[in-house]
């Protein structure tokens, strides 16, 4: 049902809902959920005349509310253990095929699942990478929310922004490198947009692999 159900058209509009609402949840902060106000609240009773100053750091100019109870527990948190279920159902499901003595046909139902076992790791790795990037800025919030007076070293946070913005680079290698449409069409990409040559064997391998 996959071909009938997962058309170019709804999966455009999939994408386009995705990148709206991150979208928007990434901008929340800058619609006046931030620490502005508090900011502000702390240089009034100091009386000073001078121009207001904001220290341009992380943990000063995101609220960590909305970094833990709006971003992380509604958006990052229900998602991952979504998907985790999920992907310990499919793996569930096809190694009960694999399991069951099957006899050989013109189908080869056990090549089928074991190239579907294939693809199912991969997208588990992608999981597992996307949680290892992004957990770990999301305790540190966490600390600094629930147990204002334990103190974070600087370079922790840091460490923890790089890994969640390294994450986007990890998806591509890892696509590539595991699921061979994916590589055959980046190297299509490369060869046509960058290297601005056309690889025709490229071209008609991709053609061959999307029917």
């Amino acid at each position: 049902r996959y071909k009938t159900m997962v058309t170019p058209r709804r999966a455009a509009v999939a994408i386009a809902c995705c990148w709206i609402v991150s979208f928007l949840v990434g901008l929340t902060p800058m619609f006046g959920w931030n620490n502005l106000s508090k900011m502000r609240r702390t240089q009034e009773p100091n009386g000073s005349h001078t121009p207001f100053v904001i220290k341009c750091q992380f943990e000063t100019v995101i609220s960590m509310e909305y970094m833990v109870y709006f971003n992380f527990f509604v958006w990052v948190l229900p998602p991952l253990l979504l998907m985790l279920l999920i992907y310990l159902e499919v793996f569930n499901l096809i190694r009960k095929q694999l399991n069951k003595k099957v006899s050989s046909s013109a189908n080869d139902p056990q090549k089928y699942y074991g190239k579907e076992l294939k693809i199912a790791k991969s997208l588990a790795l992608v999981l597992f990478l996307f949680a290892l990037s992004w957990l770990p800025l999301h305790v540190l919030n966490c600390i600094t929310l629930f147990c204002p007076s334990c103190q974070t070293p600087h370079i922790l946070t840091s460490i923890a922004i790089f890994l969640t913005h390294g994450n986007s680079a990890m998806n591509p290698i890892v696509y590539a490198f595991r699921i061979k449409k994916f590589r055959t069409a980046f190297l299509q990409i490369w060869n046509q947009y960058f290297c601005c040559k056309t690889n025709k064997s490229g071209a008609a391998a991709a053609a061959q692999a999307g029917n």
